[in-house]
């Protein structure tokens, strides 16, 4: 009952409305980074706004329908990464509820152990579904380390740990930045307000 009554606090209206904008930035975002050949994603800052704001089942929810939308009509390959979006989103909405999208420092934090979720997750994937190469910076990075003699899981490890880092602390201090800008009238719609304010 009470994970229940979790959940249920997270979907407002506001929520449902905020779901697909956040989509559309995942996406747009995502694809402007793959087109300039970034070596980050910024593909998940819709979802960790939602989570912020929301809670951890609403980020939850966005990152993977984030991922299937994106597997839909743009790329197949975002399908395997679903559980990656899910964790980012569900870590990131825990995160806040403990206050750290409440200063900048501790949402530069917050990044780095929401890296921490996406290595636990994304490094099998890359591993069993791609062999651990994958078409995009984390398998380029990959490549050269296996090239400088680490073993493939290292390399695995070491570039997905590398990428994840810097994209997911830049992505928590947009959203920081972003939320900082929002006037508390309009953050107070939102179920998990309190996170920010």
């Amino acid at each position: 009952m009470k994970l229940l009554n979790s959940i249920k606090k997270d979907f407002n209206t506001v929520t449902f409305a905020l779901i697909p904008l956040a989509i559309v930035i995942n996406l747009a975002i995502g694809y402007l980074v793959s087109v300039l050949a970034l070596p980050i994603f910024l593909d998940s800052i819709g979802t960790v706004l939602v989570a912020v704001i929301c809670g951890p089942w609403a980020g939850l929810a966005t990152g993977l329908l984030s991922n299937a939308v994106g597997g839909i009509l743009l790329d197949p390959f975002f399908f395997p990464f679903a559980p990656v979006a899910a964790v980012i989103g569900f870590v990131a909405g825990w995160l806040a509820t403990a206050g750290f999208f409440r200063s900048w420092w501790k949402a530069a934090l917050a990044g780095v152990i929401i890296t921490v979720g996406v290595v636990i997750v994304a490094a099998p994937i890359r591993l069993i579904v791609f062999g651990g190469i994958t078409p995009n910076s984390v398998g380029a990075i990959t490549s050269l380390l296996v090239a400088s003699g680490q073993s493939l899981i290292s390399s695995v490890l070491t570039a997905t740990t590398l990428s994840n880092v810097v994209d997911k602390v830049v992505t928590a201090l947009v959203v920081f930045g972003i939320l900082k800008g929002f006037p508390r009238r309009t953050l107070g719609r939102f179920p998990r307000s309190e996170n920010v304010i």
